[in-house]
């Protein structure tokens, strides 16, 4: 009788393709989009600030995608609105959250998104994550709490931590919508769709939010073309890299979002304690520990 075991082997390829690094390049313009967000709100809403991103972005990727358009199929009008409406929740529902808990808290009720994204991807897309790419979630899942500080971990179950609930499975179900539609739509139309849906959706949320147009600002004019440009590049990234990375895998690498973003932070002065440090590097560790495999071997015979 011949018995096997298990050894773990990386698998035979580069540990990054070229769509996952796209994907990390990704992140490094999340991290760096941080501190500008946080500097035009001093000028306006959140929800006119969004709105105005996007349908910049929508405009730019527009101008690019050209004739393209014409062959909008209506499949693509569908994905892009689906889209569109789980980026705008993500977005907005955080927003409604961070009225009543700080930032430190909200970073850290988002990261659940990482955990909702596999599970999500088995109910709906009935495919089952590899082993290892489990444990690299619950490591970089370790590694957001320790990011957030004791503070940030803490919940209590109040109307701001469940909007950010949502918040983070508005995420998610973004994640879940790209890699469902990417292998059969355009990747620059299905784009424009659901940054344009996300841009009227963020405007009209201005009504019942009761927030105004602010007044002309430099600032704001040069901040929203800045972001907008990012936006486009950022959305027909994921939509183009998720049509071959799965979503468990561009969720762990998503997750170092905020390693960049406490690396900028640092470099504009802001310090990082030993716990956050940790914390960075084990997203890291858990996105390099994804990629080994559980392979199994049989022994000879005897």
């Amino acid at each position: 009788m011949s018995t096997s075991s298990h050894v773990f082997e990386p698998e035979r390829r580069r540990w990054f393709s070229l769509p996952e690094a796209v994907l990390i390049v990704v992140t490094v313009f999340w991290g760096t989009t941080f501190l500008i967000v946080q500097h035009a709100l001093t000028v306006t809403g959140p929800f006119f600030l969004v709105g105005l991103r996007f349908a910049t972005a929508a405009l730019v990727l527009g101008l690019f995608t050209g004739r393209a358009m014409a062959g909008m199929t209506r499949l693509e009008l569908r994905a892009g609105s689906l889209i569109g409406v789980a980026l705008m929740l993500g977005y907005a529902l955080q927003t409604v959250g961070l009225q009543t808990i700080p930032s430190s808290q909200s970073g850290f009720i988002t990261a659940l998104y990482v955990p909702f994204v596999p599970l999500l991807q088995l109910v709906v897309l009935r495919v089952m994550p590899r082993p290892m790419a489990w444990a690299g979630i619950a490591l970089s899942f370790v590694g957001l709490m320790l990011l957030a500080g004791p503070e940030g971990a803490s919940i209590s179950f109040e109307a701001g931590e469940l909007w950010t609930v949502a918040s983070a499975l508005a995420i998610a179900v973004e994640i879940i919508l790209i890699s469902a539609f990417a292998g059969r739509t355009h990747a620059r139309r299905v784009t424009v769709v659901q940054l344009a849906v996300a841009s009227c959706l963020s405007f009209a949320a201005m009504i019942p939010a009761g927030e105004s147009v602010p007044p002309f600002s430099w600032l704001l004019v040069t901040t929203a073309c800045g972001l907008g440009l990012a936006s486009a590049l950022i959305q027909f990234a994921m939509n183009w890299a998720q049509r071959t990375v799965s979503p468990t895998r561009a969720t762990l690498i998503y997750a170092g979002e905020p390693v960049w973003a406490g690396i900028f932070g640092r470099l504009a002065g802001e310090r990082l304690g030993p716990l956050a440090i940790v914390g960075g590097a084990l997203i890291v560790v858990g996105v390099l520990v994804s990629e080994l495999r559980l392979k199994g071997k049989r022994a000879p015979h005897p």
